[in-house]
């Protein structure tokens, strides 16, 4: 394939590094003159961490925008930094040009990792503990670059060394391995990179954004996870996905043992990362009530300046972290807190809104103490529990009433407060939700617009910003914001996923990983909540039903953190949840009853969506590097 070929001939090709500026005068630095001192062979290594983030992390990332979590105006549909997300969720994808293309460069990417493993023991200013500590952050870079190809297209091709720059053609167009084999070799450099890593205590600050020891033990259980989950594990869609000599690249039995390695690995990083210090973001005191510091909490959880102690991986999102810039309202130009640098057009679609527990964490469907039939309805809230949360003896749709923390912690609806700044007083310190067109954060249009961005759904995303940051200066301040790629929480509900999928039947291994997620939430421990509040008590007690209540957990502990678009494919129901339309509320309704469609419910806000299986499941190969290589393209493409 083109991209393969032209890294085989491009040995010193790193992104982030330009060694023009190391050249002695009148010589040609190679990569044997590079690799002879440590200072020339950090700057390769920190070019290979450069990389990566800018192709994880930016907003062409698919993951997310290309589900169903977040509904944007048209103006963002048509940007050129959406545009690939939200053509991938509209079931526009096209192999001739993907938008979703990291084939290319995370070749080149492994291409230069492979450099430096190659030559790094021939620096010679440089102790062999620190050679093995480097060689370990790009065997688990290689890895982790190797499983987000993986995760896109399934088999993949594997390049365990560099194949010498006078290779023929014959010798650079690989075969496609079966995604078991790929797996494997994610796993293989993980378990070698970890001989190698310490701690990130022993690695210290300044390493904070390449993998140590428990980063490279929670990633290997994300990946143990994905090889053993429906898509990779015994998937019928995949009986004739075969390379192009005919062998097969999917297992299409299912094979009950990759769920016990998940969970033993799984295991095994849950007890690493804690003996390593890391926990959850709990614990906050000195708020006003009891919610609002669980909602301090859950804000933390999702919030870094690589100093969170959930985090086991972060890296620094290079060009500003975007979620708090289209998710913070840019409210009236009169209003104090108004900033034009922000617009509030990304909206929480009603899906996501309505995922979200009662207080007793039971879905909303399922709390027999929660009026579901009426949720739609408008209804007073008196509780003192609920102070600077929801706005207290006024009417408020009953759909953001009695919620759990997290609903209130992420998402802002219409009647409830938004905390933002510092301001000690709490009644300034509060911002009210007022939703409704004309007022504080509703539209000031006539119309639904294309051209200027426009909230579309009347809810808007917390998730991602600090409320300690007022909206005058929120955008100054997002200077060295961090992207999670791992954190504690995902590790816990790997461990209980896992587990429940490997059993006969439920019991502790699932249970209490679980229900570490859910203290910190401020919820029930999920027998508690489902044998004394919901209308399916023994839900608890089988396989199936832990299935989905830990699906919707995932959902929600995750949400807006480019999750659920790999989690709806791994599980194999996609094409269940990505063709249905997209539902908010009348953003041109002036009062309750407009706002709220004569209380009858939501409204369509798009209806485009469109996943086609079983062709959406994996990203195509651009066409261009199939008929260069020869390769078999994915399924459907």
């Amino acid at each position: 394939m083109r991209y393969l070929i032209i890294i085989f001939l491009s040995a010193t090709l790193v992104f982030g590094c330009d060694y023009l500026d190391m050249v002695p005068e009148n010589d040609i630095q190679t990569v044997e003159t590079i690799f002879e001192q440590r200072e020339n062979a950090d700057t390769w290594l920190r070019g290979l961490y450069g990389v990566m983030p800018n192709m994880i992390t930016n907003l062409s990332n698919v993951a997310y925008f290309g589900a169903d979590e977040l509904a944007a105006c048209e103006s963002h549909r048509n940007s050129q930094w959406y545009t690939g997300a939200f053509k991938v969720s509209d079931g526009l994808e096209m192999s001739q040009d993907p938008y979703d293309n990291l084939w290319g460069s995370m070749y080149i990417l492994i291409r230069d990792c492979n450099t430096f493993i190659e030559n790094i023991d021939n620096v010679y200013n440089m102790t062999s503990g620190e050679k093995k500590q480097w060689k370990g952050e790009v065997l688990a870079l290689k890895a982790y670059a190797y499983f987000e190809l993986v995760r896109r297209y399934g088999p993949i091709v594997l390049v365990p060394k560099n194949l010498p720059a006078d290779a023929n053609i014959s010798q650079l167009q690989l075969p496609r391995m079966h995604v078991d084999t790929c797996f494997k070799e994610i796993v293989n450099l993980l378990d070698e990179a970890i001989e190698y890593l310490p701690t990130s205590i022993a690695a210290g600050y300044e390493r904070k954004p390449y993998i140590h020891l428990e980063a490279a033990h929670a990633l290997k259980a994300r990946a143990l996870l994905y090889a053993a989950s429906p898509l990779f594990n015994g998937n019928e869609f995949y009986m004739d996905f075969k390379g192009k000599n005919g062998e097969p690249l999917v297992s299409t039995s299912y094979d009950p043992e990759k769920w016990r390695l998940a969970a033993e690995a799984a295991d095994k990083a849950v007890e690493v990362c804690e003996q390593g210090g890391f926990t959850l973001c709990e614990g906050t005191t000195g708020k006003p009530t009891a919610l609002l510091n669980t909602m301090m909490d859950i804000e933390q959880s999702a919030y870094s300046l690589f100093s969170n102690p959930e985090y086991m991986l972060e890296w620094k999102v290079m060009s500003g972290w975007w979620f708090p810039m289209y998710g913070l309202p840019r409210l009236k130009s009169d209003d104090p807190n108004y900033s034009d640098q922000l617009d509030g057009s990304i909206s929480p679609t009603m899906k996501m809104v309505e995922m979200y527990y009662t207080e007793h964490g039971l879905p909303i469907e399922s709390d027999v103490t929660w009026n579901y039939a009426g949720r739609y309805q408008l209804a007073k809230e008196t509780s003192v529990l609920y102070k600077d949360v929801v706005m207290l003896n006024t009417d408020v749709l009953q759909l953001h009433l009695r919620r759990e923390p997290r609903f209130y912690a992420c998402i802002a609806a219409d009647r409830t407060y938004w905390q933002r700044g510092t301001n000690t007083i709490w009644d300034d310190y509060n911002l009210p939700v007022y939703a409704y067109k004309g007022e504080s954060f509703g539209t000031t249009m006539d119309i639904v617009v294309s051209n200027t961005p426009q909230n579309p759904g009347g809810y808007w995303l917390k998730k991602h910003s600090q409320s300690s940051v007022n909206n005058v200066s929120y955008f100054s301040s997002m200077s060295g914001i961090t992207a999670c790629i791992i954190r504690l929480a995902e590790v816990y509900l790997i461990q209980a996923e896992a587990w429940n999928e490997y059993l006969t039947q439920p019991d502790e291994k699932v249970y209490a990983p679980l229900n570490k997620v859910r203290k910190r939430a401020g919820i029930d421990d999920v027998v508690t909540a489902w044998k004394s509040y919901s209308n399916q008590p023994g839900k608890v007690d089988t396989k199936e039903g832990m299935r989905e209540i830990i699906r919707q957990e995932i959902n929600i502990e995750l949400a807006f953190e480019g999750q659920r678009y790999w989690n709806l494919r791994r599980w194999k129901i996609a094409e269940l949840e990505l063709n249905e339309k997209q539902y908010g509320w009348n953003i041109l309704g002036e009062s309750a009853r407009t706002f709220y469609n004569n209380f009858e419910g939501p409204i369509v806000i798009w209806s485009k969506s469109k996943f086609t299986a079983p062709r959406n499941y994996l990203t195509p190969i651009k066409a261009e590097e199939i008929l260069i290589s020869g390769m078999v393209q994915n399924p459907g493409w």
